[in-house]
């Protein structure tokens, strides 16, 4: 019987490879605050009602939540898998950006 060695190996693969694959999806969902902050910043100057302040800071906390959610599905899974999830996840907050962004347009009068 052989003892895995917890602090090389998560599910299978190095745990270097799945902080890389973890880092890069990161920069992609971090990408996604920063550009939900900034329409936020540019929607707020034009005077925005309460549905809209609390739809467009939903819209900063989401691809947050979906990254901490995508970590939690696939942290015990080999580098493939968790990758597959994240990518998933970054689907789901691109879908709810391009939402968020068709309901900011109605939030502009004539």
């Amino acid at each position: 019987m052989s003892v895995i060695d917890e602090t090389t190996k998560v599910g299978g693969s190095p745990r270097w490879l799945a902080a890389l694959v973890l880092g890069l999806a990161g920069l992609f969902y971090a990408y996604a605050v920063w550009n939900a902050v900034a329409h936020l910043i540019s929607m707020a100057q034009g005077g925005l009602t309460t549905a809209g302040w609390v739809s467009l800071a939903f819209g900063v906390v989401f691809p947050a939540l979906v990254f901490v959610f995508a970590y939690l599905i696939g942290r015990r899974r080999r580098v493939g898998e968790l990758a597959l999830v994240l990518l998933a996840g970054l689907g789901l907050v691109a879908v709810f950006w391009m939402s968020l962004l068709a309901y900011s347009l109605t939030l502009v009068g004539p």
